[in-house]
């Protein structure tokens, strides 16, 4: 059975889903999603299992498949493995961000504090990688934190940061926008499904 890595996405993670409607590029947003979706997959484990043991050992589980990922050799029928090693391919993509992510949900499971640069600012890099290429890391760095905080409780520290995240977004490429714009949406409160996507908007063009 075909898995849709979109409406896994949609349905675990709707602020980044949205944003990447943006995407004009089909091919673009399909890798954009593949990196979801393996982020939906990794946050889901602690919900599946009781026992951080448990929970480890699924983790190292992904942190092995890594090699296959990035030697262009992914789990064979995997759909998170298979999508993620072309986008990996296409677009030349580090492992080291990976790598970090999955040891920082294995901190986690143990009651480790969260990474906020492993859990937040990394996929953020690697997302507007796969959207604009190379050379945007210092660009993304705040605005990456400043989901970061606006997803661990602290919208209030999220909210001080959202205008100085704000001159970084300003540098990048429009391509890479949609890889950040739920960034820029921190300190907005607009539930709605249809008002967050006018604001997605309003964000990309400049406007806010």
């Amino acid at each position: 059975m075909t898995v849709d890595l979109d409406a896994q996405v949609r349905a675990a993670d709707p602020d980044r889903w949205l944003s990447s409607r943006f995407v004009a590029d089909e091919q673009a947003r399909a890798d954009l999603i593949a990196l979801y979706a393996l982020e939906a997959e990794l946050l889901a484990i602690p919900t599946r299992v009781t026992q951080p043991m448990l929970a480890e050992m699924r983790y190292t589980w992904w942190a092995e498949q890594m090699e296959g990922v990035f030697a262009n050799t992914p789990r064979v029928g995997h759909p998170v493995l298979e999508a993620l090693t072309a986008a990996v391919a296409r677009h030349g993509l580090e492992r080291a961000p990976f790598d970090a992510l999955i040891e920082a949900h294995i901190g986690r499971v143990h009651g480790d504090p969260h990474d906020l640069d492993a859990f937040y600012v990394g996929p953020m890099r690697v997302a507007v990688h796969i959207l604009a290429g190379e050379g945007h890391e210092a660009a993304v760095a705040e605005a990456g934190r400043l989901w970061a905080l606006s997803q661990t409780g602290r919208a209030d520290e999220a909210r001080a940061l959202r205008s100085v995240a704000n001159v970084g977004l300003r540098t990048l490429p429009a391509a890479a926008f949609p890889a950040t714009a739920h960034a820029a949406l921190a300190g907005f409160d607009h539930p709605e499904p249809v008002k967050r996507l006018r604001l997605l908007w309003a964000v990309l063009r400049g406007r806010v």
